[in-house]
């Protein structure tokens, strides 16, 4: 191991990861997940800055999970929640809090409908992260253990601290792997800063979660389907069930990362692979959700910044007609993900999926390029996608890994980290339209970055009509003085919707 500094002034030990055979007996105390528990129990200070960003991001969660109750995979996760009623349990988004269920099925509910839209915040690094997604979660473990704001406020910062480094550290999709692996670890981490356990139950936990929670990024990849709004919810639910088995007494897998099966060793880069994983020293202020950012359009983030630069070309291009072809040079991860390096012909089907839409930068660029918006309704619906004029520009559109791009995404340095992209836009006279963008407008370091009146915005804008304007101001005036929230209290961060307002699905399930 070595030390460094980040742009946040924190003190960071980098952790060198490696497979060791089964006749070497590698200590507890130098495996990753030894050394994530021990940041998770240490007693470090709350940073101020890092507090308001968790106030700031239970905002954004609510706003999008609010805004998803009435979509099919977030009715379907909510009337599953219903079956497991427990009395002293954990709310669900939208249902009277009076009416409480087990955590782990609040947490699967709550976690679809934040992950439904696509719209919460995000982290990208080595790999892909929505770290917001382990709020739910520890939320609902805080309220069924009736824990104070403040010690939900240190969880989800551990939650945090750990899958952001974990991103920076490991690449999971380049095996195909779906990046909540990375997130049960996180979540199960979290909750054992927030429930104050010993570092040894914390590292059993740890192990337990992420050996629960490999799967395939098929759940990303062709047709897809609602399993990618439960996918973290899932992820969150097996965490809370992984900390109350160790809890109990019970162990783990282990080396889970280390071990000569392990997940390095066999789905990850091999026996010969060598991880350099960034923590903080013990005690360290936890400032991960500093470096994270959320989205201001319902898309893939690296959609984000290409959404700004099509709606500047609306503002430049007077005739749509005359559009020839549109060439977007963008970095490895936006071309072979959300681009045509995809190969993913569902990307140009006017009837694909919601979800596939909302990974086809195509399909994203040719809507916001004509409308000179974005919405997180209207943008993707059947008849606007299988628009005339839109499915021209989209089918004209062809994505290119550009290695400068592709650097500046992989830049260390926060500041010049990059998801953008240039674009030129070919006109039948052949006269072409240029714009380029590094950073969204919205990211910390770009034009017009997201501060609270922008989260509290967003949070208005989502809940019309769906909130009462006396529950939007409970609600805010809760959440913002979270610090102070005592054990007990958290059931006032539930946002209550009058329930006619609640569909159904006809369709019964076992439970």
């Amino acid at each position: 191991m070595y030390y460094s500094k980040n742009i946040l002034g924190v003190n960071l030990i980098i952790h060198k990861v490696k497979v060791y055979p089964s006749k070497i007996h590698l200590p507890k105390k130098n495996q990753l997940a030894w050394k994530i528990a021990e940041i998770a129990s240490d007693n470090s200070k709350l940073n101020k800055k890092s507090v308001e960003m968790v106030i700031n991001r239970i905002i954004d969660n609510s706003s999008v999970a609010i805004a998803s109750l009435n979509r099919k995979a977030v009715i379907s996760s909510r009337e599953m929640a219903l079956k497991h009623v427990r009395k002293n349990g954990a709310n669900l988004f939208g249902i009277n809090s009076n009416i409480k269920v087990d955590c782990e099925w609040a947490a699967w509910s709550n976690g679809t409908a934040v992950r439904e839209l696509d719209f919460h915040d995000t982290f990208l690094a080595a790999d892909y992260s929505h770290p917001g997604d382990n709020i739910p979660p520890l939320l609902a473990v805080a309220q069924q253990k009736k824990i104070s704001g403040l010690n939900l406020i240190k969880g989800i910062l551990t939650a945090y601290e750990v899958q952001v480094n974990l991103v920076k550290g490991i690449c999971l999709h380049k095996h195909k792997v779906d990046h909540i692996a990375h997130l049960g670890p996180s979540v199960a981490a979290g909750i054992g800063t927030m429930l104050k356990l010993k570092t040894e139950v914390i590292y059993q936990s740890i192990q337990q979660a992420l050996h629960t929670t490999i799967s395939t990024r098929q759940s990303r990849k062709g047709e897809i389907s609602s399993w990618k709004a439960f996918a973290p919810a899932h992820a969150g639910k097996l965490a809370i069930e992984a900390v109350d088995r160790t809890m109990r007494g019970e162990g783990a897998p282990s080396p889970i990362y280390e071990g000569e099966d392990s997940v390095i060793a066999r789905i990850l880069d091999g026996k010969k692979a060598i991880y350099k994983i960034p923590l903080p020293k013990k005690n360290e202020e936890k400032k991960a959700i500093l470096e994270t950012y959320t989205k201001e359009y319902s898309a893939e983030y690296q959609a984000q910044a290409l959404i700004d630069i099509a709606k500047k070309l609306n503002q430049k291009i007077q005739n749509l007609n005359q559009v020839k072809k549109i060439d977007i040079y963008t970095s490895h991860h936006t071309h072979n993900v959300i681009g045509t390096g995809a190969n993913d012909p569902q990307k140009m089907d006017p009837n694909a999926s919601r979800e596939t839409l909302d990974h086809s930068i195509m399909y994203i660029f040719a809507v916001a390029l004509e409308d000179g918006n974005w919405h997180h309704i209207k943008s993707y619906t059947k008849s606007r996608a299988n628009k005339k004029s839109t499915i021209k520009i989209w089918r004209s559109i062809k994505t290119h890994e550009d290695k400068q791009w592709t650097r500046k995404y992989h830049d260390p340095d926060p500041k010049n980290k990059s998801f953008g992209a240039k674009v030129i836009v070919t006109l039948k006279n052949g006269k072409k339209v240029i714009e380029q963008l590094d950073k969204a407008d919205a990211h910390p370091y770009g034009s017009r970055p997201f501060n609270r009146s922008n989260y509290i915005n967003k949070f208005l804008t989502l809940t019309d009509k769906i909130l009462s304007k006396k529950e939007c101001a409970r609600f805010l005036k809760c959440v913002q003085n979270l610090k102070n929230l005592k054990a007990g209290q958290l059931n006032k961060l539930n946002l209550e919707v009058n329930k006619l307002k609640l569909k159904k699905n006809n369709k019964k399930g076992i439970f």
